[in-house]
């Protein structure tokens, strides 16, 4: 069994930023993390979660940590929860976040199941929009720096973009970009 999703960054437009994505159906909810972080490009920096709604939800699914300070709501142990456990009985939508700090809320739609090849590894399917930098501010702070660059690419703030993003003297950062091979490449080693 195959599970088809779209998962698409909250808050972020012009482009958009979503990817089609097929996972096995036994895949543990800590892969599909991988599978998202790599989807994105995302660099596992922070912390992240699964969860039902983004504000006073019933269920959690993370990694385990002994400050964990969220009470009253289950938790589940990522790497011992598979996907069916969510993906069955009709539910359709769940959220990932990464970075409490950003707050980066994906919201993960599943569209279809199907029989699988059973090639045992995530394919992306299509895809739109680079992911944001990581520690950029979340939405607002990506906002803010593609509207840097779009409005005033000769600035002083460009130019600390620059800096910061590792681009070269008048290189932007490309909002629109996303490499399927390369993403699919990467989904491989997950």
């Amino acid at each position: 069994m195959e599970y088809r999703f779209k998962i698409q960054l909250k808050g972020i437009s012009r482009p958009g930023v979503w990817r089609r994505v097929v996972v096995p159906g036994d895949f543990t909810f800590l892969r599909f993390h991988r599978v998202i972080q790599t989807l994105f490009g995302w660099e596992d920096y922070h912390l992240f979660e699964f969860k039902d709604r983004e504000c006073q939800g019933h269920l959690r699914i993370t990694e385990p940590r002994d400050d964990d300070f969220r009470s009253g709501i289950e938790t589940l142990d990522a790497s011992k929860t598979r996907l069916p456990f969510i993906f069955a009985d009709g539910v359709r939508h769940f959220l990932y976040v990464y970075d409490f700090g950003d707050h980066w809320v994906h919201d993960i739609t599943l569209e279809a199941v199907c029989d699988g090849d059973s090639r045992n590894r995530a394919l992306c399917l299509s895809g739109n929009g680079s992911c944001p930098p990581e520690d950029c501010g979340g939405p607002r702070g990506y906002g803010s720096m593609k509207d840097i660059f779009r409005t005033m690419p000769e600035s002083k703030e460009a130019d600390e973009y620059r800096n910061w993003l590792g681009l070269s003297g008048s290189e932007s950062w490309d909002a629109d970009a996303f490499d399927i091979d390369g993403v699919n490449a990467g989904l491989k080693r997950v």
